[in-house]
């Protein structure tokens, strides 16, 4: 089986080709600028009033540069690309941003185009095949991080809600994968599913897909109870290990991760006493648990700030699957499609 992943992160997208037949440490790998950082800058670039289409992306750089172009100039975008800069489109609409019919695209070829997408398929078989790699794949695999979204309630308190309603008994985190559908509140990956929709494809939110990866880590499948650490530029996420299955998370924001609040809550994780009120108002995300995990044999750390780990007195290892720290995402989504695939 041959599969092509892609984790799309805030600063790079980190991509995988993996083929059964080959050793997954001799994968061709690309670790490259993420689409968010490209269009963000080819937006920085434009001139004059945009027409932005496509599909809801990751935001991030995006909107900081869509308020500074609406000062001087128009934009006009279609809705699913208007849940770039967030899913309450009434409140994107209070930018000053035009939302459009995509149907009346025509009417706008004047002015400078733009086309959101996570994912650039041609481009990332276009460096393959300039490298003599047949780019052809049987599944698809993609990771990006989506909050999901209800009117109403607060990003942070509904993605909390919703993984507790997955994470209802321990699971392994290969079952966080979607494949072919996913709920319609997950508007990114949606966006990513409507794409591909030609292509058996398997879509994972990227934190869950690093917690994933770094269990197919060779030192880490010997371990029984852990925990893992993916700390992004934004976000981190850590995950309760027992016996290869989830009991328990938490999700901070990375910036707000002090050596001695990672202690806290680390320690109160593994002994199950952790309450999404306290991670929540502490400007967190927010945490459940299903079961303590008492002593636990190491922090296995991922994610490009994982280094605030060595001023903690964890014992820590640095996941490192297929022998490359920056495939983490990519190996979680080779794992959960081939677990869904035998």
């Amino acid at each position: 089986m041959k599969i092509l992943t892609i984790d799309v992160g805030l600063g790079t997208q980190d991509i995988m080709f993996y083929d059964s037949k080959e050793s997954i440490e001799n994968s061709p790998k690309l670790v490259m600028p993420s689409p968010t950082r490209i269009i963000a800058d080819r937006i920085a670039e434009s001139e004059g009033d945009l027409f932005i289409k496509g599909e809801t992306m990751g935001g991030g750089f995006i909107t900081k540069v869509v308020k500074e172009h609406l000062k001087d100039h128009r934009v006009l975008m279609t809705e699913n690309a208007a849940r770039t800069i967030r899913d309450n489109l009434d409140y994107v609409k209070s930018l000053g941003v035009e939302i459009v019919p995509f149907s009346e695209a025509k009417k706008y070829s004047d002015l400078t185009q733009i086309e959101f997408k996570d994912v650039d398929l041609d481009a990332i078989k276009s460096a393959l095949a300039e490298f003599d790699v047949d780019p052809s794949f049987d599944y698809l695999g993609v990771a990006v991080q989506d909050h999901g979204y209800m009117e109403g309630v607060g990003d942070r308190d509904f993605r909390f809600m919703k993984i507790r309603e997955k994470l209802d008994v321990p699971k392994g985190p290969e079952e966080f994968a979607y494949f072919g559908e996913a709920p319609s509140y997950f508007t990114r990956i949606n966006a990513v599913l409507r794409s591909f929709n030609n292509y058996k494809t398997a879509v994972m939110d990227s934190k869950f897909a690093s917690v994933c990866g770094a269990t197919c880590d060779r030192y880490v499948k010997t371990l029984e109870k852990f925990i893992v650490m993916d700390i992004g530029n934004g976000h981190t996420l850590a995950a309760a290990f027992d016996g290869g299955k989830i009991v328990g998370v938490f999700e901070h924001h990375t910036s707000n991760m002090t050596p001695d609040k990672i202690d806290l809550f680390v320690n109160k994780l593994a002994d199950g006493t952790i309450t999404h009120e306290e991670v929540h108002e502490d400007h967190g995300h927010g945490a459940w648990s299903l079961k303590p995990i008492g002593d636990f044999e190491a922090i296995v750390a991922t994610g490009p700030r994982r280094n605030v780990l060595e001023k903690t007195d964890f014992n820590v290892h640095y996941a490192a699957p297929a022998g490359d720290v920056m495939m983490t995402g990519p190996a979680g989504l080779i794992k959960a499609i081939r677990s869904k695939n035998g």
